[in-house]
Formats: C-alpha cells, structure tokens, sequence
C-alpha cells in the first residue's frame, strides 16, 4: 500500500480545505472526498492508495468545517458550499506536479457521489467521472429513509433539525446528530446500511479523529437535494457503480442516471451500500482503474 502522500492546503470560499496528495507518474488526477460528513481518511484511504499505486495523481480534501479543513462553525454540512469546494479542488488540481489539466476526474460516493454528478454536469474542466453508490436523489433517500425509522425518532430529529437551524442564525454552537444509528434513535440514517458504516468505513476504530456527527439543521435542506436531475448534461465519460441491495442511496435513481447520460457506464454489485468498501472492493477496484485508463490516458486513434 502507497503511503506516499503530503498534506496540503486550497483556499475554498471564506476557508481553506485540507487534503492529502499522492503524487502520480501518468499525468492523470483524481479528486476524492468523502460522504456525508465523512472526512478523507475513512473516506477514501482504500480507494485513493490503489489509484496512486497505478500512477494517477490523487488529491482527497475534506469538505469545509469537516476534518483537516477550516471553517466554522464546525460539523455545519452546507451542500452549496460543498459544491464550491469541489470547484476549488479542480482548479487546484491542475496546479499539482505532473498533472495534466485535461486529464482531472472526479470521484465520490454516497453523498459526494452526488456531487460528483452536479460538478460533472457544469464544470468541463472534468474529463471523466466515478460516481459510487450515489445520492442522486436525496428526495427518494428520504421517504425511504422514514421506511427504517420510528415516527417517533423522526420528529425528534425534525425538531432538533429546526431549534439547530434558528440556534445558527443567533449564533448558537450547532446542535450535533449521530450519523447513523438503531432504528428509534435520533440519527440521520437508520437503514440496515448504516450498521454497516463502522465495519465499512472504520474497522477496528482506525479513524479515531473521525467525528460521526453533523449539525442537525442539516436534516431540513437534505430532501430538496436532487443532483440526479440535470445528469444529462454530463458530457464527460461517466461510472455509475451501483449495489443491488443498497437501502440509502437506492438503486434506482442512479440507473436513471446512468441511462441519461450518453457516455455512462454503469457497474452492478451485489450487496448494500458499503459493499465497495466490503468484500467488493477488490471488483469496484478494478472497474474504476479499468475507466481511469481507458478515459484519461488511452489516446484516440490519429487520423488517417
């Protein structure tokens, strides 16, 4: 496993994202983050070390007021801002040694993954790429959402979210909710998924610094988050990576996706959520190597 990275930093709205960097041999670039208030490390770790390992530059950030970033106040997840990050890490990119700017890709799962389709839709400066197990509509994730949760817990933290969301605007610390949790508990997800995230994303408590909590106004915005929807501007080669038994990001707003946009692919595995990070990994590895290769170093044939 690589291990050859350095810390660095790109200036994102009012603050500064902190990221790892890989250097790359081949001139291509992946961006990573991870999902929903899930920093670099647990995030993309797995990922970003096999994609160095082939040669590509890797540049995984932390979203603003998460992880290694700046920003306050801290565990706030604003989707514009989010978006904005994702902006700033492509510009950044393409300053890095031995990257070439027409060779940038994206890659983000869960959350992120939907990023990844926004930023993919209306930044032609990305040359290809990776949504894995994608939030493409945040609407579908939660009305199925309330499917694994007691209407009891719901309210709670529907409450939470509103006496969290008007704490802000008199500043106020935010109110901090698990991100997952048992059914009945106030958490944001409760599917069968999210019993899965320690196993998934933090064997054995290896990110301890990892904070598993988001403020709480969050759970008021999330449902009006559809990134799916403009897919089909995406002109960009495009995976879409799926898990037939996924209960939070849903599988069928993602085939959609993948069925609208004219250079997709899509990829099916068996399994829930996390089965990239699970025993999957190793196939989910290979299809996205696979996509790198063909779309960000493999040259088109010279004109006869």
């Amino acid at each position: 496993m690589s291990v050859n990275r350095e810390k660095v930093r790109f200036a994102s709205g009012d603050a500064e994202c902190g990221a790892w960097h890989y250097p790359g041999t081949n001139g291509g670039c992946v961006i990573m983050a991870g999902g929903f208030a899930v920093t670099k490390e647990p995030g993309t770790d797995p990922f970003a070390h096999r994609f160095a390992d082939a040669g590509f530059t890797v540049l995984a950030f932390d979203h603003r007021r998460l992880g290694d970033s700046g920003g306050r106040p801290r565990q706030v997840v604003r989707i514009k801002d989010e978006l904005a990050d994702w902006n700033a890490a492509i510009g950044f990119a393409a300053t890095l040694p031995g990257v070439d700017p027409a060779k940038v890709a994206l890659w983000g799962f869960s959350l992120s993954g939907g990023h990844v389709l926004h930023v993919a839709a209306r930044d032609r400066r990305v040359a290809a790429a990776i949504a894995q197990t994608p939030n493409a509509d945040c609407q579908a994730i939660v009305r199925n959402a309330a499917r694994y949760q007691t209407p009891l817990a719901m309210l709670r933290l529907t409450g939470r979210g509103v006496i969290d969301a008007l704490g802000g605007l008199v500043g106020r610390p935010p109110l901090l909710v698990p991100l997952n949790g048992e059914r009945g508990t106030v958490a944001f997800l409760t599917t069968p998924d999210a019993l899965e995230t320690d196993k998934a994303l933090n064997p054995g408590n290896r990110y301890p610094d990892w904070q598993q909590e988001a403020a709480a106004r969050f759970a008021l915005s999330l449902g009006f988050y559809r990134p799916g929807r403009d897919a089909s501007r995406i002109t960009c080669p495009l995976l879409v990576l799926v898990c037939d038994q996924d209960r939070s990001a849903l599988v069928a707003p993602s085939v959609a996706v993948a069925d609208s946009v004219a250079r997709a692919e899509l990829i099916r595995l068996p399994g829930g959520h996390y089965q990239p990070f699970l025993s999957g990994h190793e196939q989910a590895v290979a299809a996205e190597l696979s996509f790198l290769r063909r779309h960000l170093l493999d040259q088109p044939p010279a004109d006869s």
